[in-house]
């Protein structure tokens, strides 16, 4: 019975414990790096798109102001505490959206491929292995 009891103490303690760390993380600030504009920093998120779409230089030295202007405007989207935690998140999409259509905007039809093949992967978890097959219609990034 002692048993059962000191078990079911730690048993709750391990909870308490794990719900705790998880809302100490919930409420941390984003990281500076990352994935796809969610923090990662301009020159890394460029050198994954230029190894995964095979930009040219030409497209490297336009895509870049666009990922740099992009992480400006989030950093003061994070630093304005004028606005709700919804408000906020809405115009971090819409950043986000508006910086999307200006890099699809650089892109050839087979680059667009390949871009929307790994959103479809990255949407459904999957790994960003290169070697999967690109959609057969277009659809953009």
């Amino acid at each position: 019975m002692r048993n059962k009891l000191f078990t079911l103490a730690f048993a709750g303690a391990l909870v308490m414990g794990a719900t705790g760390i998880a809302s100490a993380q919930d409420s941390a600030p984003p990281p500076e790096h990352g994935m796809h504009g969610r923090g990662m920093n301009p020159d890394a998120e460029l050198a994954h798109m230029t190894k995964a779409l095979d930009l040219t230089a030409d497209q490297q030295a336009q895509i870049k102001p666009l990922l740099v202007e992009r992480q400006q405007q989030e950093q003061a989207l994070r630093q304005d505490q004028s606005l709700s935690q919804e408000d906020r998140h809405a115009k971090a999409r819409a950043i986000g959206e508006e910086t999307h259509k200006k890099i699809e905007a650089l892109l050839t039809d087979e680059q667009k491929q390949k871009a929307h093949a790994m959103e479809q992967r990255m949407h459904r978890g999957e790994p960003n292995d290169q070697s999967a097959p690109a959609p057969s219609s277009p659809t953009g990034i």
